[in-house]
């Protein structure tokens, strides 16, 4: 397995904010989204027990698999693997591909919008959180994805005006759209991992 980075911090997005994590980045990703502020080009490989091994020096329950997008390698043992650690295992994935069935927490946030692909189409019918990049722009309707949790995120720009536009947007969306809740990069905001 190609992974990028092993760190561990607080969530800073989503239905789990706040909650001490585990993450491990995995390299690569098929999609290429114009805000997409990670480098997930550098890589180690490792073992799926050697992931666990650099897991299990960290004190938290919850595992972030993320990317790049994870959906590429993941497989089932090292989920399963995670899972017989004790931990708890959420995917963070952009949806185009199938994950293993034996996943804890799906995340899924889509980028058709963005990039404009048919490959970029999610392919995931459910999610327990649906995590929407909000840029100001009308959004896709994503009704035919059963999520728990639907989450409208305010992209960022890196230009503060715009960014406050941004925000508003999505504030007034959520107003507009009781379904959906607002979720902010809180890691930014305390500037952290």
């Amino acid at each position: 397995m190609r992974i990028n980075e092993i760190f561990y911090s607080l969530q800073g997005e989503g239905y789990f904010t706040g909650t001490p994590a585990i993450f491990v980045r995995f390299a690569g990703c098929n999609l290429r989204c114009p805000f997409c502020d990670t480098n997930h080009v550098p890589f180690t490989e490792m073992t799926p027990m050697e992931v666990v091994e650099e897991v299990k020096r960290y004190p938290a329950r919850h595992v972030v698999i993320t990317g790049g997008e994870p959906s590429l390698q993941l497989t089932e043992e090292l989920v399963e693997e995670l899972q017989v650690a004790g931990k708890f295992v959420a995917v963070e994935t952009n949806g185009t591909h199938r994950l293993p069935r034996t996943v804890d927490w799906v995340t899924l946030s889509p980028k058709d919008a963005f990039v404009g692909e048919a490959a970029a189409r999610p392919v995931l019918p459910y999610c327990d959180e649906l995590k929407v990049v909000f840029t100001g722009e009308p959004l896709p309707d994503y009704g035919h994805i059963e999520a728990t949790h639907r989450f409208l995120q305010p992209c960022d720009t890196g230009d503060a005006a715009r960014n406050r536009e941004i925000v508003q947007g999505a504030v007034q969306y959520c107003l507009e759209h009781p379904a959906w809740r607002l979720s902010l990069q809180t890691h930014k905001v305390l500037d952290i991992r």
